[in-house]
């Protein structure tokens, strides 16, 4: 009699087994692409309870959430032959499990290499100049790149970022220089500039001093009155030359005539006057 329940109680339990193995809960971040007899359902299945008959059905789990993939540093020769070393973070998630699961073995492994290649062939096209001024162009360039390159794997690149731009140190010096120069040049420009502007006041100033001969003299006082602020012990006072062509115009200049010589005349001798001077 015993013997009676035990192979149906067998057999329940077995297929009780079988029943909880053939449940699975998937989460709202997941899919579960199934494979029924080796060939691909037309649908994911998820999220909840999904049923897969072993050996019947295979369930791949695939994750949507976003990834966050870590390019390692690459050495890139740039267009002007400029060796540096670059890394990049890539943002990418699965849009379609059915093609990340089929089209490519491992997705995420394409991806990094992918990821790797495309950043030294773009990289290797521009100058040092631009990959270090016009990093959002270039990430831009990547992600639509990647992007394009990952659609027919169901995988969608949402942002690239350059993280980082390694200079030999040759390198570094030499923009040290180049930037310390062009500071340089930028002082000196300001400096003109200044100069300039300080020249076109003093010339409005001198025309306005120039119709207002008081002007300058209260200008003295004004420096003067400056100058015993600072308790100095020697003043050195500017006398105008107007001042000194005054005083000379009421002394006078005199004129002293010198006496003219005049021409000697010339003097008639005779013969015998001569004869006799002779003598």
């Amino acid at each position: 009699m015993l013997e009676m329940f035990l192979i149906p109680s067998i057999a329940l339990l077995f297929l009780f087994v079988y029943f909880l193995n053939a449940l699975n809960v998937v989460p709202e971040y997941e899919r579960g692409v199934i494979f029924r007899l080796g060939r691909l359902l037309p649908k994911a299945k998820g999220p909840g309870l999904v049923f897969a008959f072993w050996p019947i059905d295979r369930i791949v789990r695939v994750d949507l959430r976003t990834v966050t993939l870590d390019v390692p540093p690459q050495d890139i020769i740039t267009r002007d032959n400029v060796t540096v070393s670059v890394n990049a973070v890539v943002y990418f998630r699965v849009l379609d499990p059915r093609l990340a699961i089929v089209e490519v073995v491992n997705y995420l492994y394409a991806t990094s290499q992918l990821a790797q290649t495309t950043l030294r062939s773009v990289l290797g096209e521009v100058e040092l100049d631009e990959l270090l001024a016009a990093r959002e162009k270039l990430n831009a360039r990547l992600q639509d790149i990647l992007d394009r390159q990952t659609d027919r794997w169901g995988i969608k690149v949402s942002l690239v970022e350059i993280k980082g731009v390694d200079l030999p140190q040759e390198m570094r010096r030499a923009m040290s220089r180049q930037a310390e120069a062009e500071r340089e040049k930028r002082a000196k420009i300001i400096h003109a500039e200044g100069e300039y502007q300080a020249a076109e006041k003093l010339v409005s100033a001198a025309s306005a001093i120039a119709t207002e001969p008081v002007a300058i003299q209260l200008r003295y006082l004004q420096t003067l009155t400056e100058i015993g602020m600072e308790q100095n012990t020697t003043v050195v006072f500017p006398i105008p030359l107007q001042m000194i062509e005054g005083l000379s115009g009421l002394l006078g200049k005199e004129k002293i005539e010198l006496p003219v010589s005049r021409p000697a005349e010339p003097v008639t001798v005779s013969r015998n006057e001569t004869h006799q001077l002779q003598r």
